[in-house]
């Protein structure tokens, strides 16, 4: 897997944590991008989509528990910090749903982990570059994610 050694420790975690309390979830965002493209791919935080039934107090107090520092919540997610400082954000959004349902599991280090199906973050990126409200360069970086899913993979040697 791509990825700084905290951002896969935070990853790790917080799958733990989830699998334990029985709560579903997908890994989406930038760390999703990097590992269907096989690309690294840049990202501040490490996004995951929980079900938006899901029980929020019990997620945040397993997290909490696990040693997660509780950062912040809004109307359609938690922010919390991993110990190692790296930022997880949970996602509590119907439109996920679906996607979080559908989501496959795949191994990091042997520990299973979801993570939303290839199809599904294209459809998510594509809608998010679409929207006019959504700042340019986020707009900018959700295109770019596309084309890379698509296979627009740089070459090594292709130079400058």
């Amino acid at each position: 897997m791509a990825g700084t050694p905290d951002k896969v420790a935070a990853l790790l975690d917080t799958a733990r944590t989830l699998d334990a309390i029985g709560t579903p979830y997908a890994l989406v965002g930038g760390v999703a991008v990097g590992i269907h493209s096989g690309v690294p791919r840049a990202t501040a935080d490490t996004d995951i989509a929980v079900l938006s039934t899901a029980d929020r107090d019990k997620v945040r107090e397993a997290l909490t528990g696990a040693g997660f520092r509780f950062t912040g919540e809004f109307r359609h997610s938690a922010n919390f910090r991993h110990p190692s400082g790296e930022p997880v954000q949970l996602v509590f959004a119907a439109v996920f749903d679906p996607m979080v349902q559908r989501a496959e599991s795949f191994e990091v280090t042997g520990v299973p982990v979801r993570i939303i199906r290839k199809a599904d973050l294209i459809d998510m990126k594509e809608r998010a570059a679409a929207d006019p409200s959504r700042r340019r360069s986020k707009a900018l970086r959700d295109q770019s994610d596309v084309e890379l899913l698509r296979g627009d993979v740089p070459d090594p040697d292709e130079g400058w």
